[in-house]
């Protein structure tokens, strides 16, 4: 034994090539902890003083290395640039001094070596991996680049526009991609992982590959003229910023990271890496974005722990077809769970196969399922217009139309068609869960499960737990949607449950924007630029104008601060049955793309409709747009929080994210008034207190704030 640690181990082989194993004790899977560079630093000195071989790193674990370890990185961004820069400087020098070693090196890369996992195999001579190797730098999701060498080896070994690619993408690339394109130099089955390494360094050490001339190549300036730099770095920089956007500059700064160290050593591309990488870790994206990291985290854990208690799913069932019944339906089938379909109408069963046929024939063009797999998950889907065979259903979603009385007949009917232990969960997008509860035998079997539209494309799912649902109808409810591929949100039964209510106090700040004289399309524009992918006008389009008519009246029933005692836009587009893309009429006009998909065009009409529907002309600015209808929306959410609807900030604010489509570069609600300060934030609010209780921080908020605290701890 050479070295012997609590995260890693070197053991000498009869070969006479040190082995070195990651195994980082206490954890699933191996990362870069402040305890593993720590000892892989002394590691790598007891291995520069050993008479050995060669060396091969590798994992005892089901993949390599995951990368850093992110639940450190809050509290390392916010320590001085000085210190972040020390620590990538040291991180370095123990990767360099692998680089260094003076016998050949190899990594066996099996599962997953993403970010400072692969930084740490390509700063080896030779790769090898398995069929399943999965390697990639997803740094830039998280808001910055690689800053362990990832930004100064990748385009040395393959070249500026794959590492373009690579490292701006932040995508994950499977084994034979890797292979293609020169970081695996060999894939093999796992069990023959170690042999092939063995082999590969005698070879080298035969003469017979030349490992230095490879080293050569990492620690020298690329080989590219001035003009060829211009062309790799600056047309990536365009294509990428442009894809990217304006509010995550992490992309775009990686690619100058590289076109600035390009013709460097390896020194000095690995300063330029470090003060691009401590530019970014000081950003506020970057903080937002490993916090929105952590929140899904925070999530998987809360899931995890809570379905330890749900009943095993083997077989499902959807009540009500359609658009949303044939999405439940295929987002099932596409995840292995059987599924019956049942409507009253034919008419109903072909638009959920329809829509199913429909979704899956995309993965196919795509790529993503071959015929054979759409074939296997078609027939996971049972159309049915009766209830034979719900008897074998573990689950059975209601997703009939969004009229109380209707539900209550269905879910009576349903119930009785189905075992004494079967989950049923309402699909239901603001009515009170406990209120459809009363025409159940067993309430306790009851909650809801609300999908968002598209099914397949939406990652939430709303978990409501009503007064009487059981903990086990709960955790079954959360176990469906985690095996359906989606993120789901248990929340406390409200008008609007979560994403719901906290949306229309936002819709309310827009029709009275409108109704003041503010241009909606001017609206739309100021939140778009602010970073939601659609502003409000095109929003209410997409979900339907009647839709948001119907929910603004269970909202306003519920809650007497949202009741609208206006004329508004929306009222004038519904009168006249404009009710967005479905329609083809709304804000806007819409018409089928060469892809079939609805292309927004301005609507000549919308102006003087809504016109009348306004008191006057007013001018605002685009801040004072944002001001309006961020503080609206945040201020539903500090009240969600506070009535309990959720239990933590982390809740409230990924409900947002991933309902919704809230700027993920701003971290949630809650995050961005802690952003702003609590304090700073009631001072806006309270300019415009005359305007309603939309406008009115609680009491507890302005305690908050006046202790100096904050949401996220």
């Amino acid at each position: 034994m050479i070295y012997q640690g609590k995260a890693l181990t070197v053991d000498l082989l009869p070969s006479r090539i040190a082995h070195l194993v990651f195994d980082l004790e206490g954890s699933s899977v191996n990362k870069f902890n402040q305890q593993t560079l720590e000892e892989l630093q002394a590691a790598v000195a007891k291995l520069q003083n050993t008479k050995i071989e060669g060396v091969i790193f590798s994992s005892a674990k089901s993949a390599f290395i995951v990368g850093a370890d992110i639940t450190e990185f809050i509290a390392k961004f916010s320590e001085s640039e000085d210190q972040i820069m020390d620590w990538l400087e040291g991180g370095n020098k123990i990767f360099n001094n692998i680089e260094d070693l003076p016998v050949p090196t190899v990594s066996l890369i099996n599962g997953f070596a993403l970010g400072g996992g692969f930084e740490m195999a390509i700063c080896t001579d030779y790769r090898i991996g398995t069929s399943g190797a999965v390697v990639g730098f997803p740094e830039v999701r998280l808001g910055i680049l690689p800053g362990f060498g990832g930004t100064v080896r990748m385009p040395r070994l393959i070249g500026a526009d794959n590492a373009n690619q690579w490292i701006s993408s932040g995508s994950h690339i499977k084994s034979q991609q890797a292979f293609e394109e020169g970081l695996l130099d060999a894939i093999v089955e796992e069990e023959k992982l170690l042999e092939a390494a063995v082999t590969l360094i005698q070879q080298c050490n035969e003469g017979k590959f030349d490992y230095k001339k490879i080293r050569q190549r990492k620690t020298s300036a690329l080989t590219l003229t001035p003009i060829e730099m211009n062309v790799a770095f600056d047309s990536a920089k365009g294509i990428v910023g442009r894809k990217a956007g304006i509010h995550y500059p992490a992309p775009v700064t990686a690619i100058q990271v590289m076109k600035n160290a390009a013709t460097l050593d390896r020194a000095g591309a690995l300063e330029a890496e470090h003060k691009g990488f401590v530019k970014l870790a000081k950003s506020k994206v970057a903080a937002n974005l490993v916090q929105m990291f952590l929140n899904d985290q925070f999530l998987s854990g809360k899931s995890k722990k809570l379905i330890a208690s749900a009943i095993e799913i083997r077989q499902a069932a959807v009540l009500g077809a359609g658009i949303m019944g044939g999405g439940i339906a295929y987002q099932s089938a596409l995840k292995a769970i059987p599924i019956l379909m049942k409507d009253i109408v034919q008419e109903g069963i072909d638009l959920g196969m329809s829509e199913a046929y429909k979704l899956a024939n995309k993965q196919v063009s795509r790529g993503k399922m071959d015929s054979a797999r759409m074939v296997n998950l078609i027939s996971n889907i049972q159309p049915t217009l009766t209830y034979e065979g719900f008897d074998r259903a573990d689950i059975v979603v209601e997703a009939v139309i969004e009229n109380t009385n209707l539900k209550k007949k269905v879910l009576f009917e349903l119930e009785e068609q189905v075992r004494n232990d079967t989950i049923i969960a309402t699909n239901t997008s603001t009515i009170s869960v406990d209120e459809l509860a009363i025409s159940l035998k067993r309430p306790e079997n009851f909650c809801g499960m609300h999908f968002f539209n598209p099914v397949s494309a939406m990652p939430l799912v709303e978990v409501i737990r009503g007064a009487r649902s059981s903990e086990t109808t709960v955790a079954t409810a959360v176990a469906y949607a985690r095996k359906m591929g989606k993120t789901p949100i248990v929340v406390n039964n409200c008008p609007g449950f979560l994403v719901n209510r906290i949306l229309f106090p936002y819709f309310g700040a827009f029709s009275q924007l409108i109704h003041e004289g503010a241009d909606f399309r001017q609206i739309d524009k100021a939140l778009e630029a602010f970073g939601w992918p659609m502003g409000p006008a095109y929003l209410l389009d997409v979900i339907g104008i009647d839709t948001a008519v119907h929910c603004q009246e269970v909202m306003a029933a519920g809650f007497e601060r949202m009741i609208i005692t206006f004329d508004s836009a929306i009222d004038r587009l519904y009168e006249r049955k404009y009710f967005g893309q479905k329609t083809g009429k709304g804000f806007y006009l819409y018409e089928p793309d060469k892809r079939g998909k609805p292309k927004k065009l301005q609507n000549p009409e919308a102006g003087s409709l809504i016109a009348g529907a306004q008191s006057g002309s007013s001018d605002y600015s685009d801040e004072k747009i944002i001001e309006r209808m961020m503080l609206a929306m945040c201020l539903e959410t500090v009240r969600c929080l506070e009535d309990g609807i959720v239990e933590t900030p982390i809740e409230a604010d990924m409900g947002l994210v991933l309902g919704l489509g809230f700027p993920t570069f701003r971290g949630g609600a809650l995050r961005y008034i802690d952003s702003l300060g609590i304090a700073a934030f009631c001072e806006k609010a309270d300019k415009y207190s005359e305007l309603g209780e939309i406008y009115k921080p609680t009491e507890k908020m302005r305690a908050k704030a006046a202790a100096g605290e904050t949401y996220y701890v």
